[in-house]
């Protein structure tokens, strides 16, 4: 299945703010349970893992470095393979997979796709497909642009922004299966941005961009901060940008609306009014932040602690505190009923892999 058929969204975020901790006012709580998943075969480097739900397993990519010691004995790079393997949570049986070769070294994180059939991996300079089916991995085509934020829109893997030491990109490609050929999306009207934030709403792909280019000093005012693509016909529309100092977000879509929540604010974005409206404020901060949408609920989880927030009735809930030392960049899925989460970078021991994970099983409210 599709994520556009389970009807969620995942988005990662990998700026960091101050506090690991989440919080809101007053004590109300999502019922639910967490539980550790059994050990992985892979460990993926920090902030290259990768996942996708196709239904019935997780499936994980990522790459590994490789590493020798100089003649005083310190270690040093010699290159990376690409590792992935598959977790599933009805037998709780992780399988180690046969990936794809890779070249000697690849920075930057690797993003993912489920497309019904195959997931795709996009990293600089590694463009791969596996099809758990046939347990077969096929090389696609290279991207004519890099991307900083991807989506699958039911025909079509798009990806738009990124960039890397300084640059930071304002155009985007697509990628279809079908025809196991890219084309290059027409030009936006958006500043560039390395880490864009954005959603699919099953129609169109809505953008956000930072006021501030990598420098942090302020694009051009002719440049659009906010936008949206519609694969369809192949044109941006200007839309409601965000306030300009709002960065380092998470944003899903609901059915309804695109809910954008940073360290203490959030907003809700409805691409038919092309209106914004403030979500009740966040008490405190969160580092390294995944949000979900549950089909009822966004849960937000920074660290080891996390909240749940109702868009009917415009409130934030806590959920458990994870059973896991606190960790960013982790790669997480929805599966339909349960929150299952993986990896990440020690937030106490910077550099440090977990490779570790846990499911979270929420009370049907």
């Amino acid at each position: 299945m599709t994520a556009r058929r389970l009807g969620f969204t995942l988005a990662l975020v990998f700026a960091v703010a101050p506090s690991t901790a989440l919080a809101l006012s007053g004590s109300s709580r999502v019922a639910g349970t967490w539980n550790k998943l059994p050990a992985a075969p892979i460990a993926p480097d920090w902030g290259s893992g990768t996942s996708v739900w196709t239904g019935t397993q997780m499936l994980v990519f990522g790459r590994d470095q490789r590493t020798a010691l100089d003649a005083r004995g310190n270690p040093y790079s010699v290159g990376s393979v690409n590792v992935a393997a598959a977790y599933n949570p009805s037998s709780k049986i992780w399988v180690g997979l046969t990936p794809p070769a890779g070249p000697k070294y690849t920075p930057g994180h690797a993003t993912a796709v489920w497309t019904g059939k195959e997931m795709l991996v996009w990293q600089q300079g590694d463009y791969e497909a596996f099809n758990p089916a046939t347990d077969r991995w096929r090389q696609l085509p290279k991207a004519p642009t890099a991307a900083g934020f991807v989506v699958w829109t039911g025909r079509e893997l798009i990806g738009w922004g990124g960039g890397c030491c300084g640059d930071a990109f304002s155009d985007g490609s697509a990628y279809s299966p079908a025809t196991n050929k890219w084309r290059k999306l027409s030009r936006s009207p958006l500043a560039g941005s390395q880490h864009p934030l954005g959603a699919w709403t099953g129609r169109e792909l809505i953008m956000f961009v930072s006021g501030l280019n990598p420098d942090g000093h302020a694009w051009p005012a002719r440049l659009a901060r906010s936008a949206a693509y519609n694969p369809a016909t192949n044109k941006w529309r200007r839309i409601a940008p965000l306030p300009a100092s709002f960065n380092g977000a998470s944003a899903v879509w609901d059915g309804r609306e695109v809910l954008v929540v940073g360290a203490k604010a959030g907003f809700a974005y409805n691409p038919a009014t092309n209106h914004l409206r403030r979500l009740r404020s966040i008490a405190s901060g969160r580092a390294g932040a995944l949000a979900v949408w549950t089909g009822q609920r966004l849960l937000l989880l920074g660290g080891r602690n996390g909240l749940a927030y109702d868009p009917k009735a415009d409130r934030w809930s806590a959920i458990p505190a994870a059973p896991l030392p606190s960790r960013v960049l982790p790669t997480a899925v929805w599966t339909g009923r349960s929150l299952l989460v993986w990896g990440g970078v020690s937030t106490k021991t910077w550099g440090k892999f977990l490779a570790a994970g846990a499911v979270f099983n929420p009370t049907t409210p």
